[in-house]
């Protein structure tokens, strides 16, 4: 195809409909109406948000359902640094997105004009890369660069376009992304898959970590094979509880906070590890009840698609540059090789099981002590009974969410899609958003502190006007308690900004905004709700009122200190005269 002539916006426009762009989330704004002015007669619909930072969130989980870069655009200035957060956690959680940034016209730039701001070096660090336009006939190239590196390096690209550039007319030919990015990872190197296979198949205590690649490669089937051939226990990383099918006989669980114990004694005796798809991260793998558990002995393998990542937080025997599945492929067929007639490890797999039974033992009784009205962990254990086996679930960060790593399981189809590393509060019900978009037919969850839902609950309008049946789950507790335990644990019970004064119930806002609302204040009602809830199919608000006393262990026992005082007026606050206050 020739060049032709078009518009800029035309430019870009088409380019998003070749990447098979289908919508764009935002907020409406004057800089770039000449784009979506397009986007009706190009079939791409503009999904309007209620804050620019639901944006990035949903896009966030749109892409980890679907593998599609997920697009973003706002308002040059305060619309596009509303988006900081979201970015930054897609950035972390190592998401493909494109940030469309509309920046001061050419003009004006310099001059401290509405709405100016320097968005490029904003988002220089939370970012793969920040792409500026440099001339109008760049529109389209500068964008295709941005869809490039977002899926080569896996993370948001800003696209910074100065709003004048959306105007004129320029000659563009409108290329396919396989004329300009490869998709295709491929398997790494020969000789070290070889050497990976020979590790393994020597190894008399092996285990396998199974990470966000395999989710994204949906290479679990590939995983389970090398995990039965091995009689391998497979740990799930720190907030992928999707990684690997909770109902295998190999399955451990997950590692990180609120993971399973079961995971962690397994890794604690391993004398090679198998680590899929992950980067290893240092939270994701710190020590969890008192259980230093990521061993220093262990030869590991890692696999991961970004070079990055390899040997950064743990030494490495063998590290392979690769796509998760097409790894684990090959190194399934060199182990068929070695082992032609597999025999299971009668010893091993009894120990397997009698972790995973201790474990379960454990959360359960943890669940069934009573609360005041209702103990966090019983609503957490009431939920994963009732969510159907291919059930998205979106989890924000804080005390009662992150105990979810605790319960939360997934067979079948079902997708965790969590706040991750960077833990910012507020991620999971527009990432729940995102995620129904992605997937309008599956059943769909958040699960919420109610100091996240401060910041979220405004997009239960979102959810009304987009028809999105998610049902939001929100912990009740009148706190932020993650930070109350921390309170309770370091600073003697003094509690200092947390607690939350809600309203007395989120059930009529929910109501007032086009939603469904219930509130819970018993255990035994929680799962018949959420069945309800999910059968509706209608945006939900499930307030589940619990006891605000029932805490998890402190997120960072590891970077607190209890509190030394040396000026005289604050001596009653040292944790030496505790005891004489």
């Amino acid at each position: 195809m020739s060049k032709i002539k078009m518009t800029p916006s035309e430019a870009i426009c088409e380019t998003l409909v070749a990447e098979g762009i289908t919508h764009v989330s935002g907020i409406v704004g004057s800089a770039f109406m000449d784009l979506i002015d397009l986007f009706p007669t190009a079939g791409i619909e503009f999904i309007s948000v209620r804050h620019e930072q639901s944006a990035g969130h949903m896009e966030d989980a749109f892409c980890r359902v679907t593998g599609k870069a997920g697009v973003i655009i706002g308002q040059n200035g305060p619309g596009i640094t509303n988006m900081v957060t979201s970015v930054a956690a897609a950035n972390s959680a190592h998401t493909p997105m494109v940030i469309i940034c509309p920046s001061a016209g050419t003009p004006t730039v310099g001059w401290d004009g509405f709405q100016e701001a320097d968005t490029v070096q904003i988002f220089k660090a939370i970012t793969k890369a920040a792409i500026q336009v440099p001339h109008p006939s760049r529109a389209a190239d500068c964008l295709r660069t941005a869809f490039r590196i977002a899926y080569a390096e896996r993370g948001p690209v800003l696209y910074d376009i100065p709003r004048d550039y959306f105007y004129g007319e320029v000659e563009e030919q409108i290329l396919e992304p396989h004329q300009y990015r490869v998709s295709q990872r491929g398997c790494g190197d020969l000789a070290s898959l070889d050497k990976a296979a020979e590790l393994l198949f020597s190894a008399e205590r092996p285990v396998i970590i199974s990470g966000r690649g395999v989710v994204d490669t949906q290479a679990r089937d590939i995983v389970a094979g090398i995990a039965g051939l091995l009689t391998a226990p497979v740990a799930c990383t720190y907030l992928h509880n999707d990684a690997f099918p909770a109902d295998h006989p190999l399955w451990v669980g997950p590692i990180g906070y609120m993971g399973s114990k079961a995971a962690m004694h397994s890794l604690a005796e391993a004398d090679v590890i198998l680590a899929l798809g992950t980067r290893l991260s240092v939270f994701g793998t710190l020590p969890q009840y008192d259980i230093n558990y990521f061993p220093e002995n262990a030869k590991i393998i890692q696999v991961d698609i970004n070079p990055r990542h390899i040997a950064r937080t743990h030494p490495v025997e063998i590290g392979i540059i690769a796509d998760a599945k097409e790894a684990a492929k090959e190194i399934l067929k060199r182990l068929e090789a070695k082992i032609p007639a597999p025999e299971v490890n009668k010893g091993r797999l009894a120990t397997i099981k009698a972790r995973q039974k201790d474990w379960e033992d454990e959360i359960v009784s943890l669940a069934m002590v009573d609360g005041d009205p209702i103990n966090p962990r019983r609503g957490l254990y009431e939920v994963q009974k009732a969510l159907p086996e291919n059930a998205i679930v979106a989890t924000d960060i804080g005390n009662v969410s992150s105990t979810a790593n605790s319960y939360l399981k997934f067979t079948g189809k079902g997708m965790h899609i969590a706040a991750l590393t960077f833990g910012n509060t507020g991620f999971a019900y527009p990432a729940a958003l995102g995620a129904q978009l992605a997937d309008r037919n599956a059943p769909v969850v958040a699960i919420i502190g109610d100091g996240a839902w401060g910041m979220s609950l405004h997009e239960v309008s979102t959810a009304v006007e987009q028809n999105l049946p998610v049902v939001a789950i929100v912990f009740r507790n009148g706190g932020w308690c993650a930070e109350k335990k921390n309170q309770v644990d370091f600073y003697n019970n003094r509690f200092v900004g947390a607690d939350i004064p809600n309203p007395e119930s989120f059930v009529p806002v929910a109501i007032a905004m086009g939603a469904e609302g219930v509130r819970i204040e018993k255990a035994e009602e929680v799962g018949p709700a959420l069945a309800r809830a999910l059968a509706a199919r209608k945006p939900t608000v499930l307030e589940i009122v619990c006891d605000g006393t029932q805490l998890a262990p402190p997120f960072r026992k590891d970077a607190l200190k209890l509190p030394v005082r040396l000026l005289p007026k604050y001596q009653k606050l040292d944790y030496r005269n505790w005891d004489k206050n």
